[in-house]
């Protein structure tokens, strides 16, 4: 069995603002197993793992595997790499819905330019997406909701899809919530920080929410009237075996499941992809973060390059390494 561990560097189209912290290029790792492959991204800001440390812990897994044991990763982002190297993908699955558009930047250079913005998203003649995502909790508030008005305008079949990844206060969300036009609004991710601010909020302004990083921390939290979706972001849960068990409680309480992206790389997105397609194949995805890089580490068929990859481990197992 040939293991195998590469190192990726992924320049951006444009700097990407992660919980504070401004990257230029998305790093990563590809860990291959038997031919089937894997991607290790730890997302910086969110994820609880650095690259280093997950470069460690890859190399322990594949060492082990190399001998004959079973890999057992304890990091979010290598849990889900192994993953998908080890799974037992469907011989049949149906066919991936587009995911839905993702805007993201300041909302006053974004209103100047929504025109081109919206040509972006409705190119080749495509009818309007049924839902757009948008970041918010970042910039002044009357921007963003002047943003939210202008985009009702222009994209009056549209549901927006708003995600504040925990950026305000419980008082904040609810000024900005009930200023909202909520006819518009499909739901808001996580617009506090703990469970308990993100309900009051829900309560007191009556607006769908969708858990995302509760999920990712592994926070408790319980069925309310209000949530309407689990955004379920693999790379940050970590084991698949968890993603799946998040998505059979969502089915139990009648809750949408979204899978959703953490900047991974085209192969990543591929298999995350795959995962909608397997875990909620009638909810598009959250994965138009692929626009964001401006290189690939696969072909247009799929097909991994690893002559624009650093090649960090190699070996051959003579034993059949455990599936997950």
């Amino acid at each position: 069995m040939p293991l195998a561990l590469y190192h990726y560097a992924l320049p951006l189209r444009q700097p990407l603002l992660l919980n504070g912290q401004w990257i230029t290029q998305r790093e990563g790792l590809l860990v291959s197993v038997n031919g089937q492959w894997g991607d290790i991204a730890p997302l910086p800001g969110f994820s609880v793992e650095t690259l280093t440390d997950a470069e460690t812990e890859s190399r322990a897994c594949l060492t082990a595997l190399k001998r004959g044991e079973k890999a057992v990763p304890t990091l979010p982002s290598v849990q889900f790499g192994f993953g998908c190297a080890q799974h037992v993908w469907p011989q049949h699955c149906p066919a991936a819905l587009a995911p839905y558009p993702l805007l993201q930047g300041e909302p006053v250079s974004l209103i100047a330019m929504l025109d081109r913005a919206l040509d972006n998203i409705l190119k080749g003649g495509q009818p309007p997406p049924s839902r757009l995502k948008l970041k918010v909790a970042r910039y002044a508030m009357s921007d963003e909701l002047a943003l939210i008005a202008r985009l009702s305008e222009k994209l009056p079949a549209t549901q927006l899809i708003l995600d504040a990844n925990g950026g305000w206060t419980r008082e904040e969300a609810t000024r900005f919530c009930r200023q909202l036009p909520r006819e518009k609004i499909d739901y808001l991710e996580e617009p506090c920080s703990t469970f308990a601010d993100t309900i009051a909020v829900a309560d007191a302004a009556g607006v769908k929410i969708a858990l995302d990083e509760t999920l990712s921390r592994n926070a408790p939290w319980y069925s309310h009237p209000h949530i309407a979706a689990l955004v379920i972001k693999p790379t940050l849960i970590g084991a698949l075996s968890a993603c799946e068990a998040l998505v059979q409680r969502a089915r139990a309480d009648n809750l949408r499941v979204v899978i959703s992206s953490s900047f991974e790389s085209d192969l990543g997105l591929g298999l995350l992809a795959r995962l909608a397609c397997q875990w909620a194949p009638e909810e598009p995805p959250g994965l138009d973060t692929g626009n964001w890089l401006a290189e690939r580490v696969t072909t247009t068929t799929g097909d991994v390059v690893a002559g624009r990859l650093t090649c960090l481990y190699q070996a051959t197992c003579l034993y059949q390494a455990m599936q997950e």
